[in-house]
């Protein structure tokens, strides 16, 4: 079943919703989080709509996300950590795929978020 009203990534994507967008190209979009959980909170966002990232079968589109996800990554931080929630028992609040890079600590345990 589809959802008749875009995501709020595809309202972005087309440029309804403002974003600080940090890399595009045809088939992805990065932007910076806008309730981040890290000093760099990016997300990588296909704009091919899958709800969750286990709906992608390909296993070229799989690896050309991750793929761009580690390109932006290193683009904004020498070291990341990426994310990605599936299902709302994960944690997941936009159901359109999307990876998390979250950089930029000190490198102290306590600025460390688990």
């Amino acid at each position: 079943m589809t959802n008749p009203s875009p995501t709020l990534f595809e309202r972005i994507i087309a440029r309804e919703l403002p974003a600080d967008v940090v890399y595009e190209d045809d088939r992805y979009i990065a932007i910076r989080d806008i309730a981040p959980k890290a000093p760099i909170h990016l997300l990588v966002i296909p704009k091919k709509v899958t709800a969750r990232v286990d709906e992608i079968t390909d296993p070229i589109e799989m690896g050309d996300l991750w793929l761009t996800a580690v390109k932006v990554a290193r683009q904004h931080a020498g070291d990341y950590r990426m994310v990605v929630n599936c299902g709302p028992g994960g944690g997941q609040l936009v159901f359109h795929t999307h990876i998390h890079i979250l950089a930029g600590w000190d490198g102290s345990p306590e600025s460390d978020v688990q």
